[in-house]
């Protein structure tokens, strides 16, 4: 999509702190952290929302968590605790509409509204 940031980043149009790459996702660091360890896995495809997700393309998310578990443990989080969230529309907090999952960590984090 041709206004998407995410789309953006994905292509190199825009810069980003990128963390971890490969032919299908990419991940990079928020620009607007919550706690100290705060990525966002996308998939380098548009998919606006995990709802559209097509069945044929689920295994975007287990590369997807795949990463995340990587990256928690090169960050040095995997023991003390990440947390790991996709929203799903505008209701659920999603402001980017491009699917990506959130990694948080380094910090004790509350519980979930």
């Amino acid at each position: 999509m041709a206004d998407c940031i995410f789309c953006k980043i994905a292509k190199g149009e825009i810069p980003a702190e990128k963390v971890y790459e490969d032919e299908q996702i990419i991940a990079f660091n928020d620009i607007n952290p919550v706690a100290p360890t705060h990525v966002l896995i996308i998939p380098k495809e548009h998919i606006p929302t995990l709802d559209a997700l097509a069945d044929d393309k689920i295994e975007l998310v287990s590369r997807m968590v795949q990463a995340a578990r990587k990256i928690a443990r090169e960050r040095g989080v995997h023991e003390s605790g990440y947390r790991t969230l996709i929203n799903c529309n505008k209701d659920a907090g999603q402001e980017v509409f491009h699917l990506h999952l959130h990694v948080i960590g380094g910090r004790k984090l509350g519980p979930m509204a």
